[in-house]
Order: C-alpha cells, then sequence, then structure tokens
C-alpha cells in the first residue's frame, strides 16, 4: 500500500458543468458543422469549446488559457486535446473562425434556449455598455473616446448594445464605435433583431438614453410599440397632473405610478413617484446646497476681509465654478455681487430660489414613461419597464464575472470575436441561472462553480507483483453538499476516464 500514489491532479466539476451546458444546448453539434476542419488536426469547434468554458471558469487572455488555466483543467481528457495542442496563436484563429457565425450561433441558441426554457421574446429589453481597451487600438476603427460607463475617458473605447428578453436570456448584440451616441443604435439594432426574430407584436423596452424625437417617431410611423424611460426635464410638461392628488395608484410599495396623455403626440405618459428614490434625490439636492453655501459662505468672507477694491470678473468665473460643479442644486440659489461701500467694492448676497423648492418639493421621487401601448394597465407598463433591470444585470454580469473588460486586443476582428465569447460564456451562465432555479439552487452560477471546482480528477498509479505499474484516472468522490448539489442538477460525474 505504501507504494500506491496520487498524480497528476486537475479541476474537473467545473469544465465538466460547462462542458455539459455546451452541449445541453446544442453548441458543440452546431460548432462541429459550422466551423471547418480543413488541414488542422484539431477542430476549430474544439478551439470554441475551450475559449467559451475558459471564459466562464477563470476569465483571462488566450496566452493565460495556453499556458496555465487549460494544463490545471481536465478539459485535455474531455475533449481528447493534449496540453501541448492548446497553444496562443491557434486559439487566436480559433476566435476568427467563430465569428464568421456570429448571426448563425445567435438565431440558434434563441430557438435552443427558447425550446429548454420556454423563453418568450414578445416583450424585449434594450441597453447599451461601453467597454474599454488597454493600449491604443490604433488598428480598430471602432475604438473611439467617448462617455465611459466604466469612468475610464482616458481609455478608447467600444458600445455593446443588448437585446434580452423579459426574463434576462440574452437574444443578440452588436458592436458600434466607441463615440456612437445611445440613441443612434436604436434602429440598427431594432431591425436587426426583427430580421432575425420577426416583428409582429413585439414590444421595445428602454431607457431614456433612446428617447430622441427621431427614434420617437420612427417607431410609431413603422408601427413598433415601445415603452421608453423619458428625461426627467420633460416632468415640467406634466406638472400639472403630478400635483394632482387624483389617479395614483399603488403597484409596489412605496411606488406610484398614474396614467396621463401627451397632447403632442397622442402617446401614454406614465407618471412614477417614488419613496425611495425621493429620499436619494432630496439627499443629494441637500448634500450640493450645502456644498454651495458653504463656498459662497467662505467667498463673501474672502471678499469681506478685503483691504482693497476687487474686480469682480473673476469672482464671478469663481461663482460659476462653484455652481457647475454642483449642478443639481445650482438652479436654488439667486447670486449677486452688489455695490456696498466697504473696501471690495461690493458684497456677495445670496437667496434661495422659492421656485426651485417649490419644484423640488413636487418632482423629487418622480420619473416619467412614454408608451403607444393603448391596451395595457398602469401596473403592466411599469412592471414591464422595471424589468430594464435584467439588461443592466447583464452587463455587470459581463463585466465583473465574465471580464469582458478591459479588452488588450487590437484589432477590430479579434475585439468582435472576444466580445462574442463573452456573449457565448453569458449564456451558458444564464442557462445555469434557470436550470438552478428551476432545481431550487437559487440563482448564483457562481457559488455552484466554485463547489464542484473543488471535485478533482487523479492519476490513481498502483504497483504490481512484478514491479510494473496500473494507472488509473479517477474522479474524486464527491462530498455530501456537492453529491446533493449535483443530484437536484441532474448531472452524473464518471467514476474513471480513459487514459
Amino acid at each position: 500500500m505504501k507504494d500506491i500514489a496520487i498524480e497528476r491532479s486537475h479541476r474537473f466539476g467545473d469544465v465538466y458543468l460547462v462542458l455539459a451546458l455546451w452541449r445541453g444546448i446544442g453548441l458543440e453539434e452546431l460548432c462541429e458543422r459550422l466551423l471547418p476542419v480543413g488541414q488542422e488536426r484539431i477542430a476549430w469547434a474544439k478551439m470554441a469549446a475551450v475559449l467559451v468554458a475558459a471564459r466562464f471558469c477563470e476569465p483571462s487572455s488566450e496566452l493565460h488559457i495556453a499556458e496555465d488555466w487549460y494544463r490545471r483543467t481536465a478539459l485535455c481528457d474531455l475533449l481528447q486535446l493534449g496540453d501541448e495542442e492548446i497553444t496562443k496563436d491557434r486559439l487566436y484563429r480559433g476566435l476568427d473562425h467563430l465569428l464568421a457565425h456570429k448571426a448563425a450561433l445567435e438565431a440558434h441558441l434563441s430557438q435552443r434556449c427558447g425550446e429548454l426554457f420556454a423563453i418568450e421574446n414578445e416583450v424585449l429589453l434594450y441597453d447599451v455598455t461601453s467597454t474599454y481597451f488597454e493600449g491604443q487600438a490604433e488598428a480598430n476603427p471602432q475604438a473611439q473616446r467617448g462617455y465611459s460607463r466604466d469612468h475610464r475617458p482616458d481609455c478608447k473605447q467600444v458600445l455593446i448594445a443588448l437585446v434580452v428578453t423579459f426574463d434576462g436570456f440574452p437574444l443578440g448584440y452588436e458592436v458600434f464605435a466607441g463615440n456612437t451616441h445611445d440613441a443612434r443604435t436604436l434602429q440598427t439594432i431594432v431591425a436587426t433583431m426583427e430580421a432575425r426574430h420577426g416583428m409582429l407584436g413585439r414590444v421595445w423596452i428602454t431607457d431614456r438614453g433612446m428617447a430622441s424625437a427621431q427614434n420617437l417617431a420612427w417607431l410609431r410611423q413603422t408601427g413598433r410599440r415601445y415603452i421608453i424611460g423619458a428625461p426627467k426635464s420633460e416632468l415640467k410638461k406634466f406638472g400639472s397632473d403630478l400635483a394632482r392628488p387624483d389617479g395614483w395608484r399603488t403597484v409596489q410599495e412605496g411606488v406610484e405610478v398614474k396614467l396621463t396623455r401627451n397632447p403632442e403626440t397622442d402617446e401614454t405618459v406614465i407618471l412614477c413617484r417614488s419613496t425611495d428614490r425621493r429620499s436619494k434625490e432630496k439627499a443629494m439636492h441637500d448634500k450640493f446646497s450645502q456644498r454651495i453655501e458653504a463656498a459662497l459662505k467662505r467667498l463673501a468672507a474672502r471678499i469681506a476681509r478685503s483691504k482693497k477694491r476687487l474686480d469682480p470678473a473673476p469672482l464671478n468665473r469663481q461663482i460659476g465654478r462653484i455652481l457647475q460643479q454642483n449642478q443639481r442644486a445650482a438652479a436654488r440659489f439667486a447670486i449677486v455681487l452688489e455695490p456696498d461701500s466697504c473696501p471690495a467694492g461690493f458684497c456677495l448676497r445670496m437667496t434661495h430660489n422659492a421656485a426651485f423648492d417649490d419644484w423640488a418639493a413636487l418632482s423629487e421621487g418622480a420619473y416619467l414613461l412614454r408608451s403607444n401601448i393603448t391596451d395595457w394597465s398602469d401596473q403592466q407598463l411599469w412592471k414591464a419597464y422595471i424589468q430594464l433591470t435584467q439588461a443592466e444585470a447583464a452587463f455587470r454580469i459581463h463585466k465583473d464575472q465574465l471580464k469582458v473588460r478591459p479588452i488588450w486586443h487590437q484589432r477590430e476582428d479579434r475585439v468582435q470575436a472576444h466580445i462574442l465569447v463573452c456573449f457565448l460564456a453569458f449564456v451558458l451562465w444564464k442557462s445555469l441561472e434557470m436550470w438552478q432555479q428551476r432545481a431550487g439552487l437559487g440563482n448564483s452560477p457562481r457559488t455552484i462553480l466554485e463547489e464542484l471546482a473543488r471535485i478533482q480528477s487523479h492519476d490513481v498509479v498502483l504497483p504490481t507483483a512484478t514491479h510494473g505499474q496500473i494507472r488509473l484516472r479517477c474522479v474524486t468522490q464527491p462530498d455530501p453538499a456537492q453529491a446533493a448539489l449535483l443530484d437536484r442538477l441532474g448531472i452524473v460525474l464518471p467514476k474513471r476516464m480513459r487514459l
């Protein structure tokens, strides 16, 4: 017994789960059909599986996959690909082959996952985010500086426009230049998705960044139904409706809504007010008001201490900067430099604008939505719009769990392929989330992955009486918690694997 040895330990449980997902939603079969074998000894479909599995389990670069991650996993046994066959250059070429089939992949996933999870795509949620580059990305015309959701205005970026279903399942995406305004993406996305999934009866839900007059007119004129957020500045058009106490209905604890009409466009307007949002906006107004008051008091004291006549021009510029830095409460104050007999020649006078306070008291916590849907209730309209959090959650998973950012690739096609791999990994992520919800295991795929990653494969080396060896490639026995989890998911692990 003393000569029994354990060798070649590899991560098994998490990669086995990923391959089960990959095969379960038909991506292995599809990639084998789509990706050419050519002169290569190794099928590109297997390279695609490695790229997506790595992005799902341990997001990193292609270099890290080839030199570190892959050799620590049991994929070499599960895919029958030796460690030496996974190289950085081969993974890059795998990206190139995969990108050519983006549309076919999206179409397949929509159909297959719709069948598996009973996903409906009659209501589509649309949102846009940005992801930034490390490096100059000079070979990529889409890499441009623009409004950065990642707070990296120093870096070039691209925009990712994502469409998900009402339940948050991804249907498709497009990539735009980093300096594209959100509103300019809408018509392209709508046309692309409807070409793939049809137009009839579909409802588009998106946020106020898309609410340009041109977009809204186009949606109405082409017969498309929508619910869209509106800029807060539009609330003033409906101030009288906002002020009247009648017509409000509670749709959720702390949230009330009220329907009215926009006489200019004949749209349904959904006025909403939230207790939590009111507290937050009031706190923001108070915070910026206090900053303005403190800065103006310091400036007034400096003027009062002056022993000589001052030039008002630089002081007015300083007042402008104070208000600019605290814009949310700037309109609350009326500020003048009044002539005075003091040495400075004037003093600073500050008064509160009563109209600002009245409007703040009425509008804090309020927002409005616009729609051309006439056969839904106020509650249906509001609840549908609130589902946009599903699109926002999808972006958080892309960025935090799948590490779509920063992008290190410099070529446009490689950037597009990198984003496609992240999209496919997110499809697996969402599939696992729905799978575990059905099994009563919560909704945290990362927890499942981390638990199963502790299951490993090993080579058990047994000596023989003739001084030889018997080598068995075995999978560790799951502990009770892991066994219960696997049982709920319906996954049966192999006990041994072929050498």
